[in-house]
């Protein structure tokens, strides 16, 4: 019984997030000037295209794709990827709306030429290949953008970081006073002022979110945009 009702809720959490996604452009779309109090309801919007950039979690869920290090081993992906492009189109009532594939580029492209990245990396770009997508499906690799000198100093910190917390652990008791000061003193000896200066402004987060920082993010979104640009001066997807 108790797995009966644990499956019945798993159920109920499949497409969960999607459902959310969906509802909350609908809401926009169904008063934009609440959003954006310029807007001209004779002028009308255009749903000028759509992108996905995610895949981290998906790439290393083991219990999805238990041959990630192989090829094919995310072809599930890529399937079910394909249906959400057009599950996007058909719930948005938006058929021709383009549609841009954010390619996952953690690691840069020297990371994209092995195991689980590779594998991954072409499961993502895939279904542009379709026939119903070409042309309406674009991919944008992002491995480009990344920053490997930024990536080098995160990875600095980290390792400075956890040596300075083992060396801690060893050592008399401080207080939080004491210890923020010895571990300032560590970070200084361990990086010159332009390298620390130069990770305080440029990483804020973890490489699977491409460390935070806004010189590998805001080109890629220049890319996507870029990507999105129509052909056709009309607009095809108005409202």
């Amino acid at each position: 019984e108790n797995m009966k009702q644990e499956a019945i809720e798993y159920e109920k959490q499949q497409g969960a997030f999607y459902n959310d996604m969906i509802t909350h452009v609908k809401s926009v779309l169904s008063d934009v000037k609440k959003h954006h109090p310029a807007y001209d309801p004779a002028a009308g919007y255009e749903l000028a295209g759509f992108v996905w950039f995610q895949g981290w979690n998906d790439m290393v869920d083991g219990n999805a794709y238990q041959n990630r290090d192989r090829p094919g081993g995310y072809s599930a992906y890529s399937e079910v990827f394909a249906h959400f492009i057009r599950d996007v189109r058909k719930d948005l009532a938006a058929p021709k709306l383009p549609f841009v594939i954010g390619v996952m580029g953690i690691g840069g492209i020297a990371e994209g030429k092995k195991g689980e990245q590779m594998h991954f990396r072409q499961a993502q770009a895939a279904p542009a290949a379709l026939a119903e997508f070409k042309g309406n499906v674009k991919v944008v690799e992002t491995a480009p953008f990344w920053d490997d000198d930024l990536e080098a100093l995160q990875e600095r910190m980290e390792k400075c970081n956890n040596k300075f917390e083992s060396e801690a652990k060893k050592g008399p008791k401080q207080t939080r006073e004491e210890k923020d000061a010895a571990k300032k003193k560590a970070i200084d000896q361990a990086f010159t002022a332009a390298e620390l200066k130069r990770f305080q402004t440029g990483v804020s987060n973890g490489g699977y979110h491409y460390l935070g920082a806004a010189k590998i993010l805001a080109p890629i979104g220049k890319a996507f945009a870029e990507a999105l640009l129509p052909t056709d001066p009309k607009p095809a997807q108005s409202r």
